[in-house]
Order: C-alpha cells, then sequence, then structure tokens
C-alpha cells in the first residue's frame, strides 16, 4: 500500500465518474481533429516480404517533412490523451513518467492507425564492406601519422556516423526494412477492423495502464484501471457487433501485435529528423509538463 502516502489515487473508492468515461471523453475531444493522408501504392519493398535479406535493408522515410510533420501531431495528440486521463493526473509523477515512457511508442502508433496516416520509405544506400574496410584502415593510418591533427579534426556530423558506423554498432541506426513492416502490419489490422473511437479509446487504456512495469507502487490500481478498459471494450463490443462474436478476440490480436514494434525504431524514423540528438525522454517529459 506504498502508494497511499504517495498520492491520492488509492484513498478513496472508485469515483462515479470511471476512468473509461474520462478516456473515451478525452479521446471523443480529439475526434475529428486527424486528416486521412492519400493511400499510397504498394512500396518496393513491400514484395520481398518473405525475404529475409530484403528485411535487413535500413529504410528512411521517402518524405520526411510531411510524415514528421504528420507524426508530430499524433504524438501531440497522444500525450494531450494521456494528460487528459484525471486519473493518470492523480498518480506521482515519477510513476507518470514510467507509464509514459513504456507506452508512449504503442500509444503513438494506435493514433497513426486512428487518423490513417500512410508514409513511405526508401531504401536507403549504405557504404559496402570493402568501403568501410578501406575507409577504417585509412583513418588508422592517419592517426597513427599525425595523431595532433587528427585530435583536431572537426566532430563529425550526424548524418556522417550514420554513414561511417559500422555494422553490429548499438549506436543508433536507420530502422530496417522488417521493422517497418512491423509497423504497416499493425497499422493494416486496424484499417481492416475499422476500430471506431471508442474502440480505440478503450484499447489506449488498456495499454496506457500496464500494471507489469517495474518502479510502479500504485500497481493494485493501475491493474484495476485496465481491466476496466478492458472489460468495457467488451461489452462495448456485444452491444454494437453482436453478429462478431470474435470481434474482441481479433481487437486484442491486434494489440499483441505492438509488442514486435520497438520504440528506438520510432523514435529514430519520425522524430529524429526533428529533435536530432535531443533525448527521446527528456522530450516526453517536457511535452508531459507542457500545457498541450
Amino acid at each position: 500500500m506504498a502508494c497511499v502516502d504517495r498520492c491520492r489515487c488509492c484513498m478513496d473508492s472508485r469515483r462515479q465518474s470511471s476512468i473509461l468515461y474520462n478516456i473515451l471523453k478525452s479521446e471523443e475531444q480529439q475526434a475529428g481533429t486527424g486528416q486521412s493522408a492519400p493511400q499510397p501504392g504498394p512500396e518496393g519493398h513491400a514484395a520481398r516480404l518473405g525475404c529475409s535479406c530484403g528485411s535487413q535493408k535500413r529504410v528512411a522515410l521517402k518524405s520526411p517533412q510531411v510524415a514528421c510533420k504528420a507524426a508530430s501531431a499524433v504524438l501531440v495528440k497522444t500525450l494531450r490523451f494521456v494528460k487528459n486521463v484525471p486519473c493518470f493526473q492523480e498518480l506521482p509523477l515519477d510513476e507518470q513518467l514510467v507509464l509514459v515512457r513504456s507506452c508512449w511508442a504503442p500509444l503513438f502508433v494506435l493514433g497513426l492507425a486512428q487518423d490513417r496516416v500512410h508514409f513511405e520509405t526508401v531504401e536507403t544506400a549504405e557504404p559496402s564492406m570493402l568501403h568501410r574496410i578501406l575507409t577504417n584502415k585509412r583513418q588508422e593510418e592517419e592517426e597513427e601519422e599525425e595523431p595532433s591533427l587528427v585530435s583536431l579534426r572537426k566532430t563529425p556530423t550526424a548524418l556522417e556516423q550514420q554513414q561511417q558506423q559500422p555494422c553490429g554498432s548499438s549506436s543508433p541506426q536507420l530502422p530496417l526494412v522488417g521493422e517497418i513492416q512491423a509497423i504497416k502490419g499493425f497499422l493494416a489490422k486496424c484499417w481492416s477492423l475499422d476500430i471506431s473511437t471508442k474502440e480505440y479509446a478503450y484499447l489506449k487504456g488498456t495499454v496506457l495502464f500496464n500494471p507489469d512495469l517495474p518502479g510502479l507502487h500504485c500497481v493494485h490500481y493501475i491493474q484495476g484501471l485496465q481491466q476496466e478498459a478492458q472489460q468495457a471494450l467488451n461489452e462495448h463490443v456485444r452491444l454494437i457487433h453482436r453478429g462478431d462474436q470474435a470481434r474482441f478476440a481479433k481487437l486484442n490480436v491486434a494489440l499483441s501485435m505492438l509488442g514486435s514494434i520497438n520504440a528506438s525504431v520510432i523514435a529514430e524514423l519520425f522524430f529524429r529528423p526533428i529533435i536530432g540528438t535531443v533525448n527521446m525522454d527528456d522530450m516526453l517529459l517536457e511535452m508531459l509538463c507542457a500545457k498541450l
């Protein structure tokens, strides 16, 4: 019961205005503000879905100005949705951050699906293995001959560092084709189900209130909110889609697909061109504390 001493969320019984109502209300206030982009044609790498070598190639946004602008709008709406949930606001700031850091990416992708944001990627030309070997060898020779001059070189740009980055490095790199396919597969699944505004709201509530994260103190309270969101989703599906007995399961299958989407991939693809070297967690904290 550590959270009793740290926040208001667990001190009283559940209010008449439940979390589900507040989630839905905040979501409905945002409904209709998203604009659907035109459906693009199939991308060149889509035909190689079964090719493991193709899925290992790196890609970048084809139209970064357009895609990053749309992504930024979705992220702002996502953080606004989270902040407008009263029960989320009642949590201590450190626990809010734990939840946001964990769920911002899946919530963002749900936002992409809800706003029907389409994006295209293109394969990037990477230096060949021979080019890497020769470049590294030349750099080693120069360092041995002129160490003083090497130390005074201008720091490489982010693009130069990315181009010179050897395979297997832990530094940020452009996403792989396979990673982008996971995102597009989830979007296609959501669009095929024609998910409603209310269903998106309940799915977001399920994702936001994840009680399994380390560092949480109000675990039972958060678990109850997640269960409540799932129960409301089930009841809504039963009422609206009486002829589709499997829809609730289909929605949760779609939700499970979010597990294969890496937050760092989302950050590198959609936000690195905008924020540069700024840490994504720092930006999320700033947005969480700002008036959106």
